[in-house]
This record gives structure tokens, C-alpha cells and sequence, in this order.
């Protein structure tokens, strides 16, 4: 939605007459942000890719998502505490949506599926080939330019243990959970250590599950966990019900939740027009991680590719940016196709010595002081930077309380309200709960 805002905004200023369309494979717009119940409509599991669920609160603060030209406070008329639940974060995006000067919901093409993109070398085109969702029939258009904005959470990656096989009871990866009550009363293998483990361990543990095993590959996450939540080294066999644990340890469970992330890959793609981005602080073969430039073209461009912490805003720059670079209205672009590669060379050079979330951070930085120098947007986004660090701070001091801080925006000035309900206490996760 950032880049049909984007575009749409950029191309009226020429008041050129520039055909948008927008493919999307579920009935609305709104993409994984869209909760999704699963079902056994065929139809709908065609469509179905949201990672969503039911009480998944933001774990940064809503500060560091915000939007320059669209604050929580204009939305909101008022200040709210500064980790919203999932409906909040949507409704708030909606709204900017909504004040586009065009209609971008009529640009959307709904229960529409992307089968196919192919280059075509001969005028520097790309053939779409799509189909509505529950229907074999195609249809294929012409497109100057093609903006891939799917993201990378779609293909769950499951790891493989010995005696999994044999295992008993429910196995899922985190893309398929919806709802913690599922696990009420359960004892519970949470098998990662990044921030999906985290809070589908914390919600679960929440909700009333028995207990939660978090079991980690290189190293714990290291919480002051709250009762009944451990953390144990990588499974090492499966044996029905029974985990045992490279330490030793053995455990029985009842349920099983990959939190191992995703691969990313895009099968609607030709194979030259697909990136492999295994390294994602900045992907392989994607110039400024959004051109690609694995064929004759620069007409193709990826979205939301490389880890963010910077989220909402990096969209929204990125969207522009594309914007800008089509339009040709981007200073010094577009740049011969080797020195777009030495650029990418020179960027992953400098991302493989990266270790820690300072660095990460500060790396991301400097990318975005790039965008922005590229296409004026505000550099005011750069002081998430003290925001980020007082909220990793307050995370690893205390992983309960830290969604109870408040912080104050950039853009306003204004400091968000503190929560009615204590995270930790907090069974209700619809809007009307949290602004109450």
C-alpha cells in the first residue's frame, strides 16, 4: 500500500495519465497485517498468508513506526500508549490510506493471484500472467515497470528433527498460529530464539498455557522468563511425545511451534528475475536493496527485501524512492548497470562484519540517510535511533513490563498515554479496549 500512496501522490504532481495496478490475493487490502482464521474453504486457503493472530501486541513502540506526514495523535485525535495491539496498528494505517487524493482501494485487484512474471528482452517489458483466486483461468497484461512488494514471510522455513515423524499431538510454524487459547492447559516446544519465539511463548504462557520450553540453536534469548517458561539447547531427538534436548534434558509436550522463520522466495517470478537473499541486511543482486539488476532491465523492483527495524517509515521511503527513480526524478540516477553491482558489492562487504543490534541499527542508518538525501524525505526518522535503544534497553531489563513505557513521538513532540491495562494483564486486544 506504501507504493500505490507513492506513486499515486508522485505521478499526480506531473498530472500524467499513468496506469497503476496492484495485484492482491486476498479480498481486501491490508496484506499480513489482516487477521486470517484458518478454514477448510479451498478458496480461502489459496488466498490465506497473514502471520497474525489474536492478542499479538507491537513489540517496539508505535513511535518507531510512525509515519511523518500521518502521526498516531492526527489519527487518533488524542494521545494512546505506545504499544498498540494488531487492529490499532491496522486501523491506523488504513487511515492513511484513506487520505491518499486517489482512491487506492479501487486500484486494488482483489482475490487476484500473481502465477507468473517474465521479462520480455525484446522491448523491456514484463508479461503478468494472474488468475482470481479459485479459478484455473488466466489472463495476461503488459507492464513497463513491476514492483514486487509481497515481503519475505510467506514460506515458512521447518527444521527437520529425528522421531518428528512420531510425535503425537499438533505441530505448526508460527505463519499458522492464531490464537494462544488454542493452548490453554498445554505444555508447549517453542523451537527458536528471535522475537516470534519470544512473544508466542510470552502469549501462550499468558493465556494459560502449562508450560512453555523455548529450545534455541546458537544461543538463548536470555529473558528473567516469568513462571513456567524455560529455555532449553536445540532438540536433538523426538521420540512420540517426549523432547530430548542436546543437554540431556528430557521433556514431554503436548504441541509443537516452529518459530524458525521464513525462506524467501518468490515462485511467480522467472527464475533471472528472482532474488535469493539468504544475507538480507542488504540482499545480493538488489541495488540500494530495491532495484534488481539480475537482467537487462532496471525496471524491477523488490520492497520490504532486507531486515528493518526501521518498518512502517523504510516502506514508505522505499515506496518514494521507486517512485522518484521511475520518474527519473532522483539526482545522479539511474547509474550504469556495473556501477549499480559495485554499489551492491560494496554494501555487502560492509554488512558481513555486523554483529550486534547496535550495529545493525547504526548500519540501517546510514542507508536511510542515503534514501532520504536521494529523495528529500525527512531525515527526522533518524532519531528512532535513541528511541530504539532506550526500548532494547527496557526489554532486557524487564520482558513483561517494557510494552508499559511510554515514549514521545519525533514528529509531535507529544508523549503517548500510558496503557489502561498492563500488558501482562491484558485479555482484551480489540481497539475499543485499548483507546478506552
Amino acid at each position: 500500500m506504501s507504493a500505490l500512496y507513492q506513486l499515486t501522490k508522485e505521478f499526480n504532481k506531473l498530472n500524467e495519465d499513468t496506469v497503476i495496478v496492484c495485484y492482491e490475493k486476498q479480498s481486501t487490502w491490508g496484506g499480513h497485517w489482516n487477521l486470517q482464521i484458518p478454514s477448510e474453504n479451498v478458496r480461502f486457503k489459496e488466498a490465506m498468508h497473514s502471520a497474525m493472530y489474536k492478542h499479538l501486541w507491537s513489540n517496539s513502540p508505535k513511535e518507531c513506526l510512525e509515519l511523518p506526514d500521518y502521526t498516531f495523535y492526527h489519527h487518533f485525535g488524542k494521545a494512546v500508549p505506545s504499544f498498540p495491539p494488531r487492529e490499532v496498528l491496522r486501523d491506523y494505517m488504513e487511515g492513511r490510506w484513506k487520505q491518499s487524493q486517489c482512491d487506492l482501494f479501487k486500484l486494488v485487484n482483489g482475490d487476484t493471484l500473481v502465477k507468473n512474471v517474465t521479462y520480455n528482452d525484446s522491448d523491456d517489458t514484463f508479461s503478468v500472467t494472474t488468475s482470481r483466486v479459485g479459478d484455473n483461468r488466466t489472463a495476461t497484461q503488459i507492464f513497463s515497470h513491476v514492483i514486487v512488494a509481497v515481503g519475505r514471510y510467506t514460506t515458512p522455513n521447518v527444521p527437520k528433527f529425528t522421531g518428528v515423524e512420531s510425535f503425537p499431538g499438533r505441530i505448526i510454524h508460527s505463519r499458522d498460529f492464531r490464537n494462544p487459547v488454542d493452548f490453554r492447559n498445554q505444555r508447549i516446544l517453542v523451537v527458536g530464539a528471535s522475537y516470534s519465539a519470544e512473544d508466542i511463548a510470552l502469549t501462550c504462557s499468558k493465556f494459560g498455557a502449562k508450560r512453555v520450553t523455548v529450545s534455541w540453536l546458537t544461543s538463548p534469548i536470555g529473558h528473567r522468563w516469568p513462571e513456567g517458561i524455560s529455555e532449553r539447547p536445540l532438540v536433538k531427538h523426538i521420540d512420540g511425545n517426549r523432547i530430548l534436548f542436546k543437554d540431556g534434558h528430557i521433556e514431554e509436550v503436548d504441541s509443537i511451534i516452529w518459530c524458525t522463520g521464513y525462506i524467501a522466495e518468490f515462485p511467480f517470478m522467472e527464475s533471472r528475475l528472482a532474488p535469493n537473499p539468504t544475507q538480507v541486511v542488504y540482499p545480493k543482486g538488489l541495488y540500494k536493496g530495491m532495484v534488481w539488476t539480475g537482467c537487462n532491465t532496471n525496471k524491477l523492483f523488490y520492497m520490504g527485501i532486507y531486515n528493518l527495524l526501521y518498518t512502517f517509515p523504510v516502506f514508505d521511503l522505499q515506496a518514494l524512492w521507486i517512485s522518484r527513480y521511475i520518474m527519473n526524478a532522483i539526482p545522479n540516477e539511474p547509474r550504469p548497470l556495473s556501477d549499480m553491482i559495485l554499489h551492491i558489492e560494496e554494501q555487502f562487504i560492509k554488512t558481513s562484519g555486523l554483529k550486534s543490534f547496535y550495529d545493525y541499527l547504526d548500519y540501517q542508518a546510514l542507508v536511510i540517510n542515503m534514501l532520504c538525501t536521494d529523495t528529500g524525505y525527512t531525515k527526522e526518522i533518524l532519531k528512532f535511533d535513541d528511541l530504539f535503544r532506550t526500548w532494547l534497553r527496557q526489554r532486557y531489563d524487564d520482558i513483561l513490563t517494557h510494552r508499559n513505557h511510554c515514549y514521545r513521538s519525533v514528529f509531535t513532540g507529544t508523549m503517548s498515554a500510558k496503557p489502561n491495562t498492563p500488558w501482562w494483564e491484558a485479555r482484551d486486544d480489540s481497539k475499543e479496549a485499548f483507546l478506552r
